[in-house]
């Protein structure tokens, strides 16, 4: 930032400023931990000396909250690859089964969007399919904030449900399957060469919301990728320059994410996407019925409160992924 050219370069210049944010704020926060566990030591003494049970209580919770922010700091700094601090794009689609697995789709991309709002972030549909009866086909959100991508990039693969189902009438337990993937939004300096002739491009009437003029014009653009076979879709914007912007950003980060995969030999979560989703390839089991259990198949780790993980509070799935050493 010392450099006489560093503000010319404005791309360069704020993703470094973003960067240097993310340091400092670890940094800061270890100092005040560091400083309140030393004040805490010792008003704790004084309230040894003194026989004072109500303090003693208050710092053992003040001791709980320093914990949990410590915790943090530590999962920050496990999160230290190059696009961890990148926001994402997840990626929902339903497995065979109709109506059940469309509508375990919608619940999934609820599940991610109220966790997206528990953690204070910003998210947006970017396009969606919608089941004949009930749920989504398939449905690209865009998630942003420090780290999103960094906390979630463990999510990709195949998550089942079972459950009662509230669409048989004879309330029989049926088994669900949707499929998870989740990717970077790349950095605006990333070069990521696209040939024109390599694009096939579409445009087709929005099916979601978004009001009359995107219902009654061809302002959905999908994108495919011949080389590749990668297809990309937005329909959210009324603009169809707009979407097919947002459609090649997209692209640009679905391209990146191969290579960046296809690199580090990281192929276990790609090649659970592109496994059959069905039987026998889940990474997390969601189960209502005939128990109560949500089990994450590569770590073992459990909540009996399904109701809460689908509420968003899917932190400690998380975190334990990331612990997971490979």
């Amino acid at each position: 930032m010392l450099k006489a050219n560093f503000w010319q370069d404005k791309i360069n210049s704020k993703i470094i400023i973003k960067e240097k944010k993310l340091f400092e704020d670890l940094i800061n926060s270890f100092n005040e931990s560091t400083n309140k566990l030393n004040d805490l030591n010792e008003l704790n003494q004084l309230a040894i000396e003194e026989e004072n049970l109500g303090v003693q209580n208050e710092i053992l919770e003040n001791i709980k909250s320093l914990k949990e922010n410590v915790k943090n700091n530590e999962i920050k700094c496990f999160l230290s690859n190059d696009t961890d601090s990148l926001d994402c794009y997840i990626e929902i689609h339903a497995g065979a089964g109709g109506t059940e697995s469309q509508d375990w789709a919608d619940m999934l991309r609820r599940m991610y969007l109220k966790w997206s709002d528990n953690k204070k972030y910003k998210s947006n549909l970017i396009s969606e399919h919608k089941g004949e009866e009930a749920g989504i086909k398939s449905s690209t959100i865009k998630i942003e904030g420090d780290y999103v991508f960094g906390w979630l990039k463990k999510e990709s693969g195949i998550h089942r449900l079972v459950r009662i189902s509230p669409f048989d009438s004879g309330a029989r337990r049926h088994t669900s399957f949707a499929s998870i993937w989740v990717y970077p939004v790349v950095d605006e300096n990333i070069n990521i060469e696209i040939l024109d002739k390599d694009l096939r491009i579409d445009t087709y009437r929005s099916s979601g919301a978004g009001g009359q003029h995107v219902n009654t014009t061809d302002s959905a653009v999908r994108i495919t990728h011949l080389p590749s076979k990668i297809v990309v879709q937005c329909q959210n914007e009324r603009s169809q320059h707009k979407n097919k912007e947002t459609c090649m950003n997209m692209l640009k980060a679905r391209l990146y994410d191969f290579e960046i995969k296809k690199k580090e030999r990281e192929t276990q979560n790609k090649e659970s996407s592109k496994l059959d989703i069905g039987w026998g390839h889940q990474i997390r089991s969601y189960i209502l019925q005939p128990y109560r259990l949500v089990k994450d198949n590569r770590t073992n780790f459990e909540s009996s409160n399904p109701d809460k993980i689908l509420d968003g509070e899917i932190d400690d799935f998380l975190e334990q992924s990331l612990y997971q050493i490979k």
